[in-house]
């Protein structure tokens, strides 16, 4: 009998314990896009993206391990089950919404263009004739190609050789999102203080975390998160910490 009752408290107290353990969800973040996300010296994903979502997580009460997903395989991942959270400065969009649930908005993006420092530009209209650079595949890319101005456009895989490609001369300019531009702009080490932001697109984007199509029990929880987050102070420690200004 004693035995029997030792038994069965272990198995409640299993199961209490599998009721406490706060629900751990895996989130995939391309890390290739500094400051938002991007990999530390020991390969470990880091940045305004990752610090934000483990905040977000503490506030709603679940648990998040951040993995190094590729882009090209990261909605892939999600909408099959084998990730539950995309974290990758991901713009919500018409076209994505009608595959996947998004969170609410917790950061907005202009397009901003970043020139060796001491010079300046008006408008885009003022890049004419001029050698501007952006990573492919981004929004920069398109706005200038929609702005219908003539430049010689060099698109990257990484917007960082564009800045290198710039800082060395090989370029004019280089258009990215705000966020990144503020980084190499205000905090990476070997391009603070050799560049500056001449202009932003008045034309705003947003930013969500991406679930599976059906997960409102997780966007709930996400919203929740993102909530406490904004009114708590913490996202403005955030911004200060990855990107050296308040937006």
């Amino acid at each position: 009998m004693i035995r029997r009752l030792m038994l069965a408290l272990v198995a409640i107290a299993l199961l209490s314990g599998q009721a406490l353990a706060a629900e751990k969800y895996v989130v995939a973040s391309d890390c290739t896009w500094p400051p938002m996300e991007m990999l530390n010296a020991d390969k470990q994903p880091e940045g305004f993206d990752v610090d934000f979502i483990k905040a977000v997580a503490k506030a709603g009460g679940f648990e998040v391990e951040v993995r190094n997903i590729a882009w090209d395989g990261i909605f892939g991942g999600v909408a099959t089950g084998q990730y539950d959270i995309v974290a990758s400065a991901t713009t919500i969009t018409d076209e994505r919404k009608k595959q996947f649930d998004f969170s609410d908005p917790y950061y907005e993006v202009a397009q901003a263009v970043v020139l060796p420092a001491g010079k300046t530009i008006k408008t885009l209209a003022d890049l004419k004739g001029k050698k501007v650079g952006g990573q492919i595949g981004t929004t920069g890319v398109f706005v200038i190609r929609k702005a219908g101005v003539s430049v010689d456009l060099k698109e990257y895989d990484d917007v960082g050789l564009a800045i290198q490609d710039m800082l060395g001369g090989r370029l004019d300019a280089v258009i990215c999102d705000d966020p990144v531009a503020l980084y190499y702009v205000n905090k990476k080490a070997d391009t603070a203080g050799k560049l500056n932001i001449s202009f932003k697109t008045a034309e705003k984007e947003y930013y969500g975390f991406t679930v599976r199509k059906g997960r409102k029990d997780l966007v709930e929880k996400l919203n929740k998160g993102i909530k406490e987050v904004k009114a708590s102070g913490v996202e403005a420690q955030l911004l200060q910490k990855w990107m050296g200004a308040s937006k």
